[in-house]
Parts: C-alpha cells; structure tokens; sequence
C-alpha cells in the first residue's frame, strides 16, 4: 500500500448498483488503500451488504447511507454522519445524479425542481459544507470531484432539465475552485462521457459504438481511473478544470 494514501478517506456519492460509475470509483479508490463513505438511493439491501463486505475484503474501512438527495438537508446529514462514524474526509467525489427525458413539450417546474434538488443543490450545499469543514477537522490536503456529462460540447435534445442543472457544475467548480484553493482544496469536474453503466440497452449500444473511434463504449471502470489519478497526490497542482475523458467520442 502506499503510504501517501494510507487513513485517507473518500465520499462518493452515487453507489447503488453494481454498475454504476460510483460503485466503480469506490472499487478503484479501494484498491489504493483509501478508507470509502458511500451513499445509496433505492438500493438492494441485500447489494449494499455485499457490497459492504467486498470493501472490507480489500483490507478498508468502509461505511454508507441511504439518503435521498432531494432532500433539502442532505448534505448536511451526510457529512454529520460521516463525520461521527468514520471522521472527517479529504475527499469528496459527486457523482450521484437525477435525470428523465423531457424536452421542450413536456419541460415543467417540477421536472425541473427534481434535477435541480439532486443535481445542482445536494453538488453545491455538500462542496460548500465539506470546505467550510475542512481546516476545522485538521487536514491541509484536500479533493473535490463533480461529475459533468459535457453539456458544453453539443447539445442533448429531449434533456433540457439534466443538461442545465448538469452544465452548472461547470461553472460552479471553477468558481469554487478559486475560493478554496487558499485551503488546500482542489476542485475540478470530470465528464466520462456515454458510459455503459445502467442507462444503456442494446439499442443504445448499437447506436452509440460507432462513434467511439477506440471501437467501445466507455465503461465505469474508465471513468473511476482518471478519478483515481485527481485524488491523487501527484494531482496537487491541477484545480479548477474540467477533464472531457471519452475515449474521443464524436458526436457528429
């Protein structure tokens, strides 16, 4: 194990299934001796335990939390309950998200509301509460990851809701990114791009696999290495930008 990363401790968002990027991220962060937190939504008891059980078999300290993240206090309950069970972490990785087709025909408040609460205020309220805590609990060397999805690349028909509320990390992390490096605290937003995790079908694969000049989709596993490099030690002086990491994804 290196001992840069030994006692260090991630949060990530977003674990529910065995194929989701957030399951995927707490896996790779795992196996470089990080202690994981991972929060859950709707999620197969019977999973997390297993789950559970499989961080510990590679030797880590590892807790959860179902937590709805619409919920206006969220990010509050989480960091407290983090916090008390494991201490406090240097590490914050947002990768849960919320999304639902609309389009321009069917966009309404409370499609609106549902993408906002999840995407955009649970992502900003937890940054902001995990930096305001940070100096307080004795670290010097901290990372924050918000996944995007390249909403400033081209344009998502028929996802008008989730490409805004996404497309606000942007400029929220670059913004934050500034006020907090005085911390120690770097922020930067990765997008992975199409990645098979639980949203494809076989149809969407056809359609998606020829636009990968690497001749395949994206897979969580791509997307949990180049988190695992920004944690890093040897990332401390990259802050504030956004890493498009699609394998060369055309969407011509």
């Amino acid at each position: 194990m290196n001992s840069t990363v030994q006692n260090k401790l991630a949060l990530i968002t977003g674990a529910s299934n065995p194929k989701d990027i957030g399951t995927a991220i707490c896996r790779k962060l795992a196996s470089h001796g990080i202690n994981i937190f991972f929060t859950h939504w709707n999620a197969q008891p019977a999973w997390i335990e297993k789950f559970q059980h499989e961080m510990t078999e590679m030797g880590i300290q590892c807790g959860n939390i179902g937590i709805d993240l619409s919920n206006a206090d969220a990010a509050y309950q989480i960091l407290d309950h983090v916090q008390t069970k494991m201490g406090f972490p240097s590490i914050l990785v947002n990768n849960a998200a919320h999304s639902t087709s609309d389009g321009y025909l069917e966009l309404d408040a409370n499609t609106l509301d549902q993408h906002y609460y999840v995407n955009m205020r649970s992502t900003f309220l937890l940054c902001a509460d995990f930096a305001r805590r940070f100096k307080k609990n004795g670290l010097n060397n901290g990372r924050i990851i918000n996944m995007t999805s390249g909403q400033d690349l081209g344009p998502m028909p028929g996802e008008l809701a989730y490409a805004a509320t996404k497309g606000a990390i942007t400029a929220f992390t670059k913004s934050l990114s500034s006020e907090v490096a005085p911390l120690g605290i770097t922020v930067n937003a990765v997008n992975p791009g199409p990645t098979d995790s639980t949203w494809m079908n076989d149809e969407i694969r056809e359609h998606l696999v020829s636009k990968f000049p690497t001749g395949r989709i994206g897979q969580p596993e791509d997307a949990a290495r180049i988190i695992a490099f920004l944690v890093s030690d040897e990332a401390e002086w990259i802050t504030g930008q956004i890493f498009h990491s699609e394998g060369g994804f055309n969407r011509g």
